[in-house]
């Protein structure tokens, strides 16, 4: 006997609230096991696939790719018990349709289906793991997928999308219902909420604007917006598998009919427009709406954090960077089995860091607002700034005040191959206590860096590169570098800032310094 079971977005830890759909890893009809990862989500931190507690046939998807959805929101329903033969299908059906029945003709829930237990801690007769969240589960390996092709029926079989327009026809609205996917779906279920699944274009019918036909759409947003901008979605093409139309192809028939209408507009008005400067038909424009959600909406609400609470402060100093780029090649030139990876700039400069912090704790430290106290931190978790495809991210370098510069820069080279495909964790993108931003990589020399909120300090590089320079008396070419340093003024004055900042820079200048101190 099959049972629905509803799987809802998990919550993925650090304080996460919502997660965005990158990419569905199964489809509707498909079977899945226990622990499978079936979606792929972008948090503001990083991007996880979700594993799957229950073990069955993919009945429903909810939320097309690029949806964002809130924790606790359905992400499938799964046809438990259902997964040997696509006769176990009508079964499940069956229990659907008395479900209706009990329910007064309402398609049960998650829960209902899952005989009371919650649908996010447990399964039914030893079908679910029991553990939702990002990284938990029985360890057990994957299975080989099988497909299930869904029929394109309702419970009574009756096409599935001629019982959706019956449905929406029976409640006096002339917009369609969401049509659901999938086996188990009925007649009742196609007004019981807005599930999204993926099937053929074929199995879609509806009614867009008053005109009936054949619309091979699924999403009620796309259809919304198509309506508000009034785009016939019959003409369109659609993009997506069996040609089904999706929300890019409808933005892309709205640019297409707005620069149209720009066109005509310009061609009927064409006289006046020839005394207008050019300027101000460029200023007529459309603009571009780029949504803040992301990385990009994780560090935009960050910023304006720390630029609302953090009353800041930057000092920066011009350093000759000779010597310590000799020290560098020197430490690189060594060969044979003792010769440890090659160190970075990068490495080198968090390295500085770390013994000017241990000289100055009051900038690894963070302020607690309603208790009013400075809390100063004991151990140094270096983070420091990355340009990737998604985005600035911030890994962070644990427990860097106990590592050396190879072991600081080993750490940093793989941090940043994770960060280059998407593959941080949030625990390596959070608890830094100091950050290092390296900026010169864009070839600029300077900048006043915005302090990586809750933190106290942030230290700014520029790129190194030839300049002239008084070197013992004399004129000559250096390689000079510049460092800034933003600091909270709550946690130390001016002096305390422009000590570390000194001290920072005697070391890049005289890297005997910093042994000097160790």
């Amino acid at each position: 006997m099959a049972q629905v079971l509803e799987f809802k977005l998990p919550d993925l830890g650090e304080g996460l609230t919502e997660a965005e759909i990158v990419r569905w890893l199964v489809e509707v009809g498909d079977v899945v096991a226990i622990d499978q990862p079936v979606v792929e989500v972008e948090t503001a931190k990083a991007m996880v696939e979700v594993p799957c507690p229950y073990g069955g046939v993919v009945t429903a998807r909810f939320g097309e790719e690029g949806t964002e959805l809130p924790v606790g929101a359905p992400l499938l329903t799964v046809a438990v018990g259902a997964t040997e033969s696509s006769s176990c299908l009508g079964t499940a059906a069956d229990q659907a349709g008395s479900r209706e029945s009990r329910n007064g003709g309402a398609v049960a829930d998650g829960s209902a289906a899952g005989a009371g237990q919650d649908s996010g801690s447990g399964s039914a007769s030893g079908s679910g793991s029991g553990n939702v969240l990002v990284g938990y589960g029985t360890g057990a390996p994957a299975a080989r997928r099988r497909r299930i092709r869904p029929q394109p029926t309702a419970l009574n079989g009756t096409p599935a999308a001629a019982s959706a327009s019956a449905s929406a026809s029976a409640s006096g609205s002339t917009a369609p219902g969401p049509v659901v996917a999938g086996p188990l779906t009925g007649s009742a279920s196609a007004t019981a909420g807005p599930v999204a699944g993926a099937a053929p274009a074929t199995a879609l019918a509806g009614v867009v604007d008053g005109r009936e036909g054949p619309v091979a759409v699924v999403s009620p947003l796309v259809r919304r917006l198509a309506r508000q901008h009034e785009i016939d979605l019959r003409r369109l093409t659609g993009s997506g598998p069996d040609g089904l139309i999706l929300r890019a192809d409808v933005d892309a028939a709205i640019r297409l009919a707005g620069e149209a209408a720009e066109a005509e507009s310009r061609s009927a008005d064409a006289p006046a427009r020839r005394a207008v400067p050019e300027r101000t038909a460029v200023g007529e424009a459309a603009a571009e709406r780029v949504p803040l959600r992301g990385v990009r909406g994780a560090v935009a609400d960050k910023l304006s954090r720390s630029r609302t609470e953090i009353p800041d402060a930057t000092c920066w100093v011009d350093a000759d960077a000779t010597e310590l780029m000799a020290v560098r090649a020197a430490m690189n030139a060594a060969t044979g089995p003792s010769a440890g990876p090659k160190v970075s700039v990068l490495a080198l400069l968090a390295r500085i860091c770390t013994a000017a912090l241990a000289r100055y704790p009051e900038l690894n430290s963070t302020v607690d607002t309603e208790a009013r106290e400075i809390v100063r931190l004991p151990g140094v978790h270096l983070g420091f700034a990355a340009q990737t495809e998604r985005g600035l991210v911030v890994p962070v370098v644990r427990d860097a005040h106990t590592r050396n510069a190879e072991s600081i820069g080993a750490e940093i080279a793989r941090l940043t191959e994770l960060a280059r495909t998407g593959k941080l964790s949030p625990a390596q993108l959070t608890g830094g206590t100091f950050t290092l931003n390296n900026y010169g990589v864009f070839g600029v020399d300077g900048s006043t860096p915005i302090i990586n909120h809750p933190e106290a300090a942030m230290l700014g590089v520029g790129r190194i590169m030839p300049k002239p320079w008084v070197h013992q008396g004399e004129l000559a070419v250096r390689q000079v570098v510049q460092l800034s340093l933003t600091f909270d003024h709550r946690v130390c004055d001016g002096g305390t800032a422009g000590g570390f900042l000194r001290y920072v820079a005697d070391c890049v200048e005289q890297p005997a310094v910093l042994l000097r101190t160790l």
